[in-house]
């Protein structure tokens, strides 16, 4: 017995981006260079994108929607138009197709210089030597435990 093929539910099929959002988020972070405007100014927040997908996957125009200024809106329309999306065959036609996106722009973290530790940490070893003396500076004593304890007065 001959399986019937199955048609195409779609009509019209959306171009993707190979991996999904995921894979768009991570292009967007890796690539992305924070303008010094907007470092110098603290600026932070989301710039809101609308773009066309041409019928060969590639981005051909960028216009923001919700802007952010100090150079953000050109850093995200820029990161958007290297995107390049998998558009599959439309029964022939070329269909331009409109995205919106979000960018957002967080401000690095500074991070706090520590000392670093080494990676062989030698043991401390302190050299002391107890003397006794007739200083009136100086007392010992001994306690319940059978330690003695020092203490010297500075004046």
């Amino acid at each position: 017995m001959k399986k019937k093929e199955t048609k195409d539910i779609q009509f019209i099929k959306q171009p993707y981006y190979p991996g999904g959002q995921d894979a768009i988020t991570a292009f967007v972070r890796e690539n992305m260079k924070y303008p010094e405007a907007a470092l110098k100014n603290k600026t932070e927040g989301t710039v809101v994108l609308r773009y066309d997908i041409n019928h060969k996957g590639k981005v051909t125009d960028a216009k923001v929607l919700t802007s952010l200024g100090h150079g953000c809106d050109e850093e995200a329309i820029r990161l958007i138009k290297q995107l390049e999306f998998i558009a599959p065959k439309n029964r022939g036609g070329k269909v331009l197709f409109h995205k919106t996106i979000q960018i957002h722009f967080k401000l690095p973290t500074q991070k706090q210089t520590v000392n670093p530790q080494p990676t062989n940490p030698q043991p401390l070893q302190i050299n002391y030597q107890i003397t006794s003396s007739q200083n009136p500076g100086v007392s010992a004593g001994k306690d319940k435990g059978g330690n003695y304890h020092y203490s010297i007065k500075m004046s």
